[in-house]
C-alpha cells in the first residue's frame, strides 16, 4: 500500500494522464490472490450452479445452507478485520471473489449484499461492542445481513425516507415505524441495516435484530429475475431498537449509507464483470456448436465482430475495476481500526466518482453482453432451458440498484467540481490548460501505444473543456441541466475505461514485450478506437445543448477536430483476430 502522500486522489484521471506503475492488473495477482479465486470458483461451480433450479424455485432452507457453507469456507469474512474473526484482505480479493460469485445469477445477490452494504456498516462505523457482537457471526455465516434504506416512496431519493425513531420515556429503546421495500435477504435475515429518522428530522442508521419487537415482514416479491434472491418489505411497528444498537451518530445516518453505497457500487462492478464473462462464454460456446448455412456461427464475420466487440469491452471492464480495487485498497487498507467517523468517511468518498464508474460500466458491460450472447442464440435463447434467458433477466436489475443508472451519472461531474471547489483537484487549471491546447498544438506521446494514448489525451481534453464551457454557461445552476450532465459524465466514464485497458496493456508489454502482449493490444486499440467513436457523438451532442450563439463556430470547428486527428485503421482484421483467439479459448481471453 502508498502512502497517504503517494495515493492518488479520486477523480484525478480526469483531469490528467496516470503513470502506467499507479494501477492494478490481474496479471499482478499473488499467489494468495489465485488460490482464493479458485476457491471461490469451485464453490460457485460445483456447490451452487448445479443446484440452479431448487434455488429458482425458492428452497430458502437450502440457499441458507449454501451461505453457511459459503461462511464456513471463510468466503463471507474477505472483508471482515481479523480481529472479529474475519480475514481482513485486501480489496484486490473483494473483487476476485465477487467475480467469480458474480457468475452464478440469483445467489450471488444475496452472497454480495451479505459481505457488503449488509455488513460493511458495522466493520466501519459500528461500535467496539456491535462490532464485537455481530461481526463474527457476519463473517461465519451464523447471522446472514440485509440493508434496509429504500421505501415505497424514496428510491434514489433516500433522503426522502419516512421511517421514524422516537426515544422512548425510559430512554432505553428507540421505537422504529416505517415500510422498508425491495430488502434483499429480508426472509432469512438476522440483522438488518435500517435509516431511520430520529424525532422525523433527523437521519440516522440504526441495526436491528429479526427478533426485535414490532419486526415483520411481506411476502416474496415476484420479480423478473434474480428469483434465487429474497426480496421483500420489511413493516416496523413500534419496533424496540436498544439504545446500543444506534449506529453511528443520531443525524449523520447519510454519512454511513451513501459511503457504504460507493463500496456497494464498487462491488456490483465486480458482480458484473463475472456475470458478463459467464454470458459471453454461453454466447462463444454456442456459437461453435450452431451450424447453419454449412458453417458454425462462430465462423460467420458478423458472430467474430460480436464477440471481438464484447471482448474487448470485457477487457476495459477488467481493468478498470481492479484499477478501482487498488484505489481503495490504498484509501482504506489501513483502516480496519480506525474509529474515528470522519476519517472513515473521507475515505471511503474519495473514490466515490470511480465507484460509480464501476456501477455503471459494469452493469452496461453485463447488459450489453447478455444481450448479444442471447442474439447469438436466436430463438433458443428464449428458451428457459437454456441458461442465457436466466442470465438475461437477471442482469437488467443491475442497473436499478445501489442507485440508478443515471442517478451514477449525474454524480460525476458533480462530485468533481465539488472537490474543486473545496480545493482537492486543480480542476480549473486542467481545464485551463486543456482549452489552450485545443486552441494551440497539443503535446503528443512516444512508444508502442502511443496513437492510444494520444486518442485518451483527446478525449480528456474535450471532456475538460466542455465541463469548463457548461460550468461558465450555467455555473451552480449545472446540476439541473441533466441533459448535458449525463453526456459529460458518460464522457468521463469512457475516458476511465479507455485509460484503465491502455494502462493495463502498456504495463503488460513492458513486461513481455509487443509479441507476446499482441491480443491485450488489440483488445485495448479496439475498445478504444469503439469508445473513442461514441466519444465523438457525445461531444457532438454537448455542444449542440451547450453553446451560445456567439461561440457556436469556435468550439464546434475545435472541438470536432480533436476527434478527426485519429482515424481507426485495420479494424475488421484486428476484431477478427480477437475473434480467433477467444473461440480457440472457449471462452473471454486475453
Amino acid at each position: 500500500m502508498r502512502s497517504v502522500q503517494d495515493q492518488q486522489a479520486g477523480g484525478q484521471f480526469l483531469i490528467g494522464a496516470t503513470a502506467q506503475g499507479a494501477v492494478f492488473t490481474p496479471e499482478d495477482f499473488t499467489d494468495e490472490h489465485r488460490m482464493i479465486r479458485q476457491l471461490a470458483r469451485d464453490f460457485a461451480q460445483k456447490e451452487v450452479l448445479p443446484h440452479n433450479e431448487r434455488l429458482e424455485s425458492q428452497d430458502w432452507d437450502f440457499t441458507v445452507s449454501l451461505l453457511k457453507k459459503a461462511g464456513n469456507l471463510g468466503l463471507l469474512a474477505h472483508s471482515v478485520p481479523e480481529a472479529y474473526e474475519g480475514l481482513g484482505l485486501d480489496k484486490i480479493t473483494k473483487v476476485i471473489v465477487g467475480e467469480e460469485i458474480g457468475q452464478i445469477g440469483g445467489y450471488s445477490v444475496m452472497h454480495l449484499n451479505h459481505t457488503g452494504i449488509a455488513t460493511l456498516p458495522i466493520t466501519y462505523f459500528g461500535t467496539e461492542e456491535q462490532k464485537a457482537k455481530y461481526l463474527p457471526k457476519l463473517a461465519s455465516g451464523e447471522y446472514l445481513g440485509a440493508y434496509c434504506l429504500t421505501e415505497p416512496a424514496a428510491g434514489s431519493d433516500a433522503l426522502g425516507a419516512k421511517t421514524t425513531a422516537k426515544l422512548n420515556a425510559a430512554g432505553t429503546h428507540y421505537v422504529l415505524n416505517g415500510t422498508k421495500q425491495f430488502i434483499t435477504n429480508a426472509g432469512f435475515a438476522d440483522t438488518f441495516i435500517v435509516y431511520a429518522k430520529v424525532d422525523g428530522t433527523q437521519f440516522t442508521a440504526f441495526l436491528v435484530e429479526k427478533n426485535f419487537p414490532g419486526l415483520s415482514l411481506g411476502p416474496e416479491e415476484n420479480k423478473m429475475g434474480i428469483k434465487s434472491s429474497s426480496t421483500r418489505q420489511v413493516f416496523l411497528e413500534d419496533c424496540l431498537v436498544p439504545v446500543e444498537n444506534l449506529l453511528g451518530e443520531v443525524g449523520r445516518g447519510h454519512v454511513i449509507a451513501f459511503n457504504v453505497l460507493n463500496l456497494g457500487r464498487f462491488n456490483l462492478g465486480a458482480a458484473a464483470l463475472g456475470g458478463a464473462k459467464a454470458a459471453f462464454a454461453e454466447g462463444l460456446r454456442y456459437s461453435k456448436s450452431r451450424v447453419q448455412f454449412n458453417r458454425p456461427l462462430s465462423s460467420l464475420p458478423a458472430t467474430q465482430e460480436k464477440l471481438a466487440t464484447m471482448a474487448a469491452r470485457l477487457y476495459a471492464m477488467e481493468s478498470l475495476e481492479y484499477r478501482t480495487a487498488h484505489l481503495l485498497e490504498d484509501a482504506l487498507g489501513g483502516l480496519y481500526e480506525e474509529t474515528d467517523p470522519r476519517v472513515l468517511a473521507k475515505a471511503l468518498m474519495e473514490y466515490a466518482i470511480e465507484c460509480s464508474i464501476c456501477k455503471v460500466f459494469g452493469s452496461e458491460t453485463l447488459q450489453a453482453t447478455v444481450d448479444e450472447s442471447l442474439q447469438l442464440h436466436g430463438g433458443y435463447g428464449y428458451m428457459r432451458e437454456y441458461r442465457i434467458e436466466q442470465m438475461y433477466r437477471d442482469a437488467r436489475i443491475n442497473r436499478v440498484y445501489e442507485g440508478t443508472n443515471e442517478v451514477n451519472r449525474l454524480l460525476v461531474p458533480g462530485l468533481l467540481i465539488k472537490k474543486a471547489s473545496a480545493g482537492a483537484l486543480p480542476v480549473s487549471d486542467a481545464i485551463e490548460r486543456a482549452t489552450a491546447e485545443l486552441f494551440g498544438e497539443a503535446p503528443t506521446a512516444e512508444g508502442p501505444q502511443s496513437r492510444e494514448r494520444d486518442m485518451v489525451s483527446a478525449v480528456r481534453r474535450v471532456f475538460l473543456t466542455l465541463l469548463g464551457l457548461a460550468y461558465e454557461e450555467h455555473q451552480e445552476r449545472l446540476e439541473a441541466e441533466q441533459e448535458t450532465v449525463m453526456k459529460l459524465s458518460e464522457l468521463g466514464i469512457q475516458l476511465y475505461a479507455m485509460e484503465s485497458a491502455l494502462l493495463r496493456t502498456e504495463r503488460a508489454i513492458a513486461r513481455n514485450g509487443e509479441e507476446r502482449e499482441a491480443l491485450k493490444r488489440d483488445l485495448t486499440v479496439a475498445f478504444v478506437d469503439d469508445a473513442f467513436l461514441q466519444g465523438e457523438m457525445l461531444a457532438r451532442q454537448v455542444l449542440v445543448n451547450l453553446l451560445t450563439a456567439d461561440r457556436v463556430g469556435q468550439f464546434r470547428t475545435l472541438i470536432p477536430q480533436q476527434f478527426a486527428r485519429f482515424y481507426p485503421d485495420g479494424t475488421v482484421d484486428r476484431k477478427r483476430r480477437i475473434a480467433k483467439r477467444q473461440i480457440e479459448a472457449d471462452s473471454y481471453s486475453c
